[in-house]
């Protein structure tokens, strides 16, 4: 019955031999149960998020099993540029009823399974994960899309080039899970392999930290593109208390107004996205996402996994300050391109 807290995976800088490898989605992670014409999706955080997918309901009542709970990820695919597309799946939680359908009609959802917690009356929890996974195949052998079930691998070479190959349709790394781990909710059993790269930045702007106007809460960073035109494409968050004090104090002599700045409000282009168009949260009303703005002067290198489109996908890490290098030559042009690869079939549809 839910909730059920998934299983969840820790980091490990290399792919662990004698494991069973799947590709790690990116999208919202899901537990989903079905009971005859009953339906609940439960996300990671044990929350309903049933409202939000009514194409995903009506897809489990098609083709799961009619009782069974299934672990899995709510992606958004997009065919024609052949990607996951992270943001627009997020656009999916909205508060109006009309809205929701609208965009389960323009943007709809499909599900990726990979275990089965549940069949009937049989709790697979305590079985291990070589024996709950065919039991899922077979539950899901005439499963058509939105209903996928992921790939998965046991040759330790191929896994490796899925990781490779396999980014290039926007996957976010592998998962490796024992053959004879029983499913633990909550607990960090299995292991996620992501990729980690490192490009030079420009510190653009600061957010003050929340507990106070004296420290750093995040740097804001820039890379030029083709037009010469500084874009934003993230932040770096973490840092020891202490080092944010002193990165305030660093950082005051570069602190400017938005007159010459190249991510003025007055001076945007339409479409373009630039920190000012967030000073508003949609995700947290009333959260003060407005900046400092600094001269462009000082360059960062960070570390990052991937990047969503223009941005990276998730906060970058420092690594170090880089006086060695000229803001002008922090561009895209230096970033890794993922190997392309058909996200079709990843999901077996080509």
């Amino acid at each position: 019955m839910p909730p059920v807290k998934p299983m969840l995976a820790k980091p490990v800088s290399a792919i662990p031999t004698g494991q069973c490898y799947e590709p790690k989605w990116d999208g919202f992670r899901s537990i989903i149960f079905r009971d005859g014409d009953e339906v609940e999706i439960g996300s990671r955080n044990e929350r309903p998020m049933t409202r939000y997918f009514p194409e995903v309901v009506e897809a489990v009542k098609e083709h799961f099993p009619p009782r069974a709970v299934i672990d899995g990820e709510i992606v958004v695919v997009d065919r024609d540029r052949n990607t996951l597309e992270f943001e627009v799946l997020q656009q999916r939680i909205h508060p109006a009823a009309s809205r929701v359908t609208m965009l389960s009609e323009t943007t709809p959802a499909s599900f990726v399974a990979f275990d089965l917690l549940a069949l009937g009356d049989d709790d697979l929890t305590g079985t291990r994960f070589e024996e709950r996974r065919a039991a899922l195949e077979r539950a899901l052998a005439d499963a058509g899309p939105p209903v996928h079930i992921t790939p998965l691998t046991r040759d330790h070479d191929l896994a490796r080039q899925w990781f490779d190959q396999f980014e290039g349709a926007g996957l976010d790394g592998l998962i490796a899970k024992k053959p004879d781990q029983p499913y633990q909710p909550d607990k960090r059993v299995m292991a996620k392999i992501k990729h980690e790269r490192t490009c030079d930045c420009v510190v653009a702007g600061y957010r003050v930290h929340k507990s106070g106007p004296d420290a750093i809460g995040s740097l804001l960073l820039g890379l030029f593109d083709d037009r010469g035109v500084l874009a934003s494409v993230g932040v770096i968050g973490a840092f020891p208390m202490q080092r944010r004090r002193e990165l305030f104090e660093e950082l005051q002599p570069l602190v400017t107004t938005f007159d010459d700045h190249p991510w003025a409000w007055a001076k945007q282009e339409e479409g373009e996205r630039t920190p000012r168009k967030g000073e508003g949260s949609r995700w947290n009303n009333g959260k003060d996402l407005s900046f400092v703005p600094l001269r462009p002067e000082r360059v960062v290198e960070v570390r990052y996994d991937y990047m969503e489109g223009v941005r990276f996908r998730h906060t970058a890490q420092f690594v170090r300050w880089r006086p060695d290098r000229t803001p002008e030559s922090c561009t895209y042009a230096q970033l890794e391109v993922a190997v392309d690869f058909d996200l079709g079939e990843v999901l077996g549809l080509t």
